[in-house]
């Protein structure tokens, strides 16, 4: 069983219709799956670059701040130790990765749920062309003729140089192509605003590369 979806041009009228299949834009919407797909993503965005000192690694010598005893103050071996001023930290913090292995089938299934969140709700739109020149006042319209909520995520396909040329300095909108959408970006956005070509981009699905295989005469080249 097929949505149909229809698709307006950016004077708001009808000029056709679009079949979504119901297995993606339809499909159960497991939300601890999207949690666990959508934190992980995150995590992988993550730069783990930071790093702090352990006692062995700031300046100072090994010196012993003071004697053992006689003092009346508690023992000290080293004045880098970390609870000294100046020390090192006791459980210094290094440079790490923090991806999460997340199975392909996971990541379809979290984007089939929150794709068919927005569906069910009416919250995916179909534009015939974004742009027919390049201008950001009137692209933004266009886009805009849909909802006026605040977090607008509009995907274009990779051949629509006109749209991309008005919308990407847009701030108060995402703009992506079909191959990059994903449950975080959906899930952060309150409408999807899809290009003609650009959910039959989606739904004809990642095109296949052939391999390139060299001839005998290249490799003895």
């Amino acid at each position: 069983m097929a949505l149909t979806l229809e698709v307006k041009n950016t004077e708001g009228k009808k000029v056709g219709s679009v079949d979504l299949p119901a297995e993606i834009f339809d499909a159960q919407t497991n939300v601890p799956l999207i949690h666990q797909v959508v934190t992980a993503q995150l995590a992988a965005a993550r730069q783990g670059t930071q790093k702090a000192k352990n006692r062995g690694e700031t300046s100072g010598s090994g010196k012993k701040p003071f004697k053992q005893k006689g003092t009346g103050r508690a023992r000290q071996g080293s004045i880098r130790a970390p609870l000294q001023r100046g020390g090192g930290a006791a459980h210094a913090v290094r440079p790490r990765t923090y991806f999460q292995r997340t199975p392909k089938k996971m990541i379809a299934a979290a984007l089939r749920g929150v794709l068919s969140d927005r569906q069910r709700n009416d919250r995916i739109h179909v534009l015939d062309s974004i742009s027919s020149a390049p201008s950001t006042k009137a692209a933004i319209a266009a886009v805009r003729q849909f909802s006026e909520r605040k977090n607008l995520l509009v995907v274009v396909s990779r051949t629509e140089d006109l749209a991309w040329r008005s919308l990407r300095n847009a701030d108060d909108l995402h703009l992506l192509v079909p191959d990059q959408l994903n449950a975080y970006d959906i899930l952060k956005s309150d409408d999807i605003v899809f290009s003609e070509s650009a959910i039959k981009d989606f739904l004809a699905g990642p095109r296949k590369v052939a391999k390139a295989v060299a001839r005998e005469s290249e490799v003895n080249a």
